[in-house]
């Protein structure tokens, strides 16, 4: 069900329609909000709309580390279980290559 909500960010209000729950939304915001305003901190003069721009550079940087991360992970759990497939058929005299 769609539903409606207001959230701030940066000093402007939002108003937010779709299906997410408004707690995560809301908390959503205000990690925009906290990531713009450390920005502005550490800068003389920029517009919210650079800051916002900035943020999502950031964020998505984030993300993109973190999805590499994972996926480097995975791989290593794959080779991992790998080994242990071809360990645990050596061990019962079942080798056979794959």
């Amino acid at each position: 069900m769609t539903k409606s909500f207001e959230i701030e960010v940066y000093g402007q209000r939002y108003t937010i329609r779709g299906e997410a729950e408004e707690a995560d939304v809301q908390a959503l915001a205000r990690l925009i909000d906290e990531r713009m305003r450390t920005l502005a901190a550490g800068m003389k003069t920029a517009t919210a709309t650079q800051l916002a721009v900035l943020t999502a550079l950031n964020l998505a940087h984030e993300l993109n580390q973190a999805l590499k991360q994972q996926q480097e992970s995975l791989e290593e759990a794959d080779r991992r279980a790998d080994g242990l497939i071809k360990s645990i058929k050596d061990t019962l005299g079942g080798s056979s290559s794959e």
